[in-house]
């Protein structure tokens, strides 16, 4: 199965840029209520994503809660670049699952690491269980 079918495109998710405020991606988050976030370049290119405990170390570390200072740190400075990795939108179904069993959500990059999307366990759920005839006639498009 292509992932692109199952992908909630970038227009329709949530990232923040690496050169956000902590304050503004605390506001995302607040807003969107996920618990992780893609984090994307300048080139929109896909460099990790940050989630809630991410963003809580953070304020441990800092012991202020307060929302001015935190426009004083930027995402690039909490980011672990290594959390939930991405895969090519070539990728096979297989590996796709395969990280959705460490990941809550699968970023897809095309060849030069631009990010397209996501993968959500919810949509490799539903495009699990529909019946094949329909996984090649649409795509499996739901908002996490």
């Amino acid at each position: 199965m292509n992932i692109a079918k199952l992908m909630i495109p970038k227009v329709c998710t949530v990232v923040l840029h690496e050169n956000n405020t902590i304050r503004q991606g605390l506001e995302v988050l607040n807003r969107c209520r996920y618990t992780a976030i893609p984090v994307l370049d300048a080139e929109e290119r896909y460099v990790g994503s940050i989630s809630e405990g991410d963003f809580l170390q953070h304020i441990l570390k800092t012991g202020t809660t307060n929302m001015k200072e935190q426009e004083r740190y930027r995402i690039k400075d909490i980011l672990r670049r290594e959390f939930c990795p991405a895969l090519p939108i070539e990728a096979e179904f297989s590996a796709v699952v395969e990280a959705s069993l460490r990941q809550n959500f699968v970023p897809v990059v095309d060849g030069r690491n631009v990010f397209c999307g996501i993968v959500t366990r919810r949509n490799l759920i539903a495009a699990i269980g529909q019946p094949v005839s329909q996984q090649e006639s649409q795509p499996v498009l739901s908002r996490a």
